[in-house]
């Protein structure tokens, strides 16, 4: 804990980025509370909550082509700031959802809400090697990842009790300032945040998609960076799932109402904290060879307490297994994002984490509609099932391509060049 109260005192770039992570992120819960509250309240059906949810996952997908290029050619500062800029006038845009109620009024704002939203977390991620040096990269890393789990336990909550108090439209106004603050807060990042770039021998539509074919096949060169990405499309087959299954355990399963489905949520919180703890000290002693292990006995762990906690009659016994499934994670998060960090040249940065982020994204959408539709013909209980060994076996393919060597470290963040 010291480490990272020294980080943010002695850091002035890193204090200003992880201020502007708080606050807009805590934001983010507030519109997410809101809208969904009003579209319940105003007599919207399941269907148009599934369809404000894929509103919000779909564009974050498509974006991450987008945001990419974008990261990797321009300030990064900047960018951020304008995806905190429009995000705010989008943000306050939603209280016209407020006077003339629509669903497809909140489809589209939920749309650009989150099709701006790459720029900034994958540009978060982008500039950290600019802002914290070698020796704080770590400790940055598991700060900025604990916040993002931290904001999600406090900022519901929070943004349950705001809403009620304030009503939508104080919960959209609070939306929209958060952004402006975290742009305020981003502004006073100084030093150069422009990346370094390859070559680029094709001009406007072209160029920008050979840009981003050439971070794909950089992802793909590097064994470590595809196998990275790999586990998190692994883990996302069954974590998209968990969205929905754990509202069905909360109200089907235990009958607990909405308080179940709030514990649910709350103890896996705890446990990615708890997770995201025991990373940031397994990270400052783990060698390389280390660092793998403890990602293949993370994503194990993980995976098989997912199981049991589907299967579990004990409602506590459930709660436990659902934190220790998540500390798992948590650990293997942390540990996989500094690996990033440290080996991918600063020139692909962007497109790396952007991709990545589209990636998951788009397999949870799929975990979370075949769990939707399973749920119409088989138990709670039996699709849990499935979805933790899927996570399982992320593993084991991890655990398969350590022991036979493919995954080296590799050798320079600044030493790649595309075959001729």
């Amino acid at each position: 804990m010291s480490d990272l109260l020294a980080l943010l005192r002695s850091n002035p770039n890193y204090r200003h980025t992880w201020l502007a992570q708080v606050v807009s992120e805590v934001g983010d819960y507030f519109n997410n509370i809101a809208v969904f509250s009003l579209v319940l309240q105003t007599g919207g059906s399941g269907l148009v909550v599934s369809g404000v949810m894929l509103a919000r996952a779909i564009p974050a997908v498509a974006a991450g082509p987008v945001a990419g290029v974008v990261l990797d050619r321009f300030d990064r500062r900047r960018i951020m700031i304008a995806s905190d800029l429009v995000r705010a006038v989008v943000a306050a845009a939603f209280l016209l959802a407020i006077e003339r109620p629509s669903a497809w009024l909140l489809y589209l704002l939920s749309a650009l809400l989150m099709f701006a939203s790459p720029f900034f977390s994958s540009g978060r991620a982008a500039i950290l090697p600019a802002i914290a040096s070698p020796r704080e990269l770590h400790t940055a890393n598991s700060l900025t990842q604990t916040t993002q789990w931290a904001t999600l336990t406090a900022g519901t909550l929070a943004a349950g009790y705001a809403t009620a108090w304030f009503g939508y439209r104080g919960a959209f106004v609070l939306n929209a300032l958060s952004f402006l603050f975290s742009a305020w807060a981003i502004s006073r990042l100084r030093g150069g945040f422009r990346p370094r770039r390859e070559a680029a021998p094709h001009h406007g539509a072209r160029r920008a998609w050979t840009e981003y074919a050439d971070g794909l096949r950089y992802m793909r060169s590097v064994p470590l960076i595809f196998g990275i990405a790999m586990i998190s499309v692994g883990w996302a087959t069954g974590g998209g799932a968990a969205q929905i299954l754990f509202a069905l355990f909360g109200e089907q399963v235990f009958h607990r109402g909405p308080r179940g489905i709030g514990t649910i949520w709350g103890m896996a919180g705890v446990g990615l904290l708890a997770g995201g703890a025991l990373g940031h000290l397994a990270g400052r002693r783990a060698s390389f060879a280390g660092y793998k292990r403890t990602v293949a006995v993370s994503y194990i762990s993980h995976g098989l307490t997912y199981v049991l906690f589907s299967q579990m009659e004990n409602y506590a016994a459930a709660l436990v297994m659902i934190l220790l499934s998540r500390v798992g994670m948590a650990v293997s998060s942390v540990l996989n994002q500094y690996q990033l960090l440290r080996h991918t040249p600063d020139q692909f940065r962007g497109r790396v984490f952007s991709t990545l982020e589209s990636l998951r994204w788009a397999v949870m959408i799929g975990s979370m509609a075949a769990a939707g539709i399973a749920s119409q013909y088989y138990s709670p209980r039996a699709i849990g099932l499935v979805a933790g060994i899927l996570s399982s076996l992320t593993a084991v393919w991890w655990t398969w391509a350590d022991w036979t060597g493919r995954l080296p470290e590799p050798n320079s963040v600044t030493g790649y060049s595309f075959p001729n």
